[in-house]
């Protein structure tokens, strides 16, 4: 259940069977000169049947779109039998549309043997970059400004300072030189732009397309950061904030070692309300930690899509319950109590 059944590339679309993993999908697709363009959190490990029947959403969308835009095409088996459309169209004006039904259905319906996938061919250009902000609220107004402009990239997320600092914990030690060039870019961020190390935040970008595409892109958001108080923060820093999301996947696993629980959530939320949940879920976490007993756990948190109407947010919580008693009744309460407060807000 895990092939490429086979590839259209006239009309760029290709046929898988529903078990094949994220990133083996892809491997197969650059061979042949292709991508889906569908990459979240979960690529490595997470397998295609799995994005359609959560609904999945990538870090790419802005380019690709999510599951939902991607699928032409579901074949599922139910106890009443193989429930699939005869025809390959990319679009029908009745409905309901059955793909919409059986997407975000969660195995409830049947189980997903194929999908029929929109592809395309390689992008030409591929660039990252970052940019680094005086403030979280700073950072989510920017965001805010390129969506209202319809100037996203294909990834597009914003750090805040809390998952700022623990990124830089993970970088690897540096040389002698990087040390020295470290200090120089610590001096110029803290002492001549005056950015507080508390309080800054760290944006990453990546640009996929043609390259004429790419160059406008980036002259656009650098030229539109100064405005918010930001300024480029290189290729390579937004290349290591990029690949942060697959390294939390093990640190969570490797965590569990040391009596550390971890676990992330997302939710979105409207603009005019993503900076007032994100400090409201901080609190809530902080106060219900306090009345557990946990003194040693970290929240942080990053929006990683922005849309017309509102944004997602990614929040990061672990916590060391060593000695605290039973951690997954610990857990259960933790996560009570940030649902709750996604509700108030």
């Amino acid at each position: 259940m895990n092939r490429i059944l086979w590839l259209d590339k006239e009309n760029l679309v290709a046929c898988f069977e529903s078990g094949i993993v994220g990133q083996d999908m892809e491997r197969e697709l650059k061979k042949l000169g292709y991508t889906s363009g569908h990459e979240p959190d979960s690529y490595e490990f997470s397998t295609l049947g799995g994005w359609v029947a959560t609904r999945a959403s990538g870090m790419k969308k802005n380019v690709y779109g999510n599951i939902e835009d991607l699928v032409v095409h579901v074949k599922m088996v139910t106890p009443k039998g193989v429930l699939q459309k005869n025809c390959q169209v990319p679009r029908l004006s009745c409905g309901p549309d059955f793909n919409h039904i059986i997407l975000g259905s969660e195995g409830s319906l049947g189980v997903i043997t194929e999908v029929l996938l929109k592809i395309r061919p390689l992008p030409k250009c591929k660039k990252y970059g970052s940019i680094v902000f005086p403030s979280f609220e700073k950072g989510v107004e920017f965001m805010r400004e390129v969506a209202k402009r319809k100037w996203q990239p294909a990834s597009i997320r914003l750090m805040d300072n809390e998952q700022f600092k623990f990124a830089l914990i993970l970088k690897p030690e540096s040389t002698y030189f990087g040390l020295v060039l470290d200090g120089i870019k610590k001096f110029y961020i803290t002492m001549i732009k005056g950015f507080d190390p508390d309080f800054m935040c760290v944006m990453t970008l990546l640009f996929e397309g043609e390259e004429s595409e790419v160059k406008i892109n980036e002259k656009n958001l650098y030229n539109l950061c100064k405005n918010y108080g930001g300024f480029p923060a290189g290729e390579q820093n937004g290349e290591r904030g990029y690949m942060l999301t697959f390294v939390i996947a093990y640190i969570r696993d490797l965590g569990l070692q040391f009596e550390v629980v971890a676990e992330s959530f997302e939710t979105s939320v409207p603009w005019d309300r993503a900076v007032k949940l994100v400090r409201n879920v901080k609190h809530v976490v902080a106060d219900e930690c306090r009345q557990l007993g946990i003194t040693h756990f970290l929240i942080n948190c990053r929006v990683t899509q922005t849309y017309d109407a509102g944004c997602v947010i990614y929040f990061y919580l672990g916590f060391n319950h060593c000695g605290l008693g039973d951690p997954v009744t610990l857990h259960n309460r933790y996560v009570k109590s940030n649902v709750f407060c996604y509700k108030i807000t």
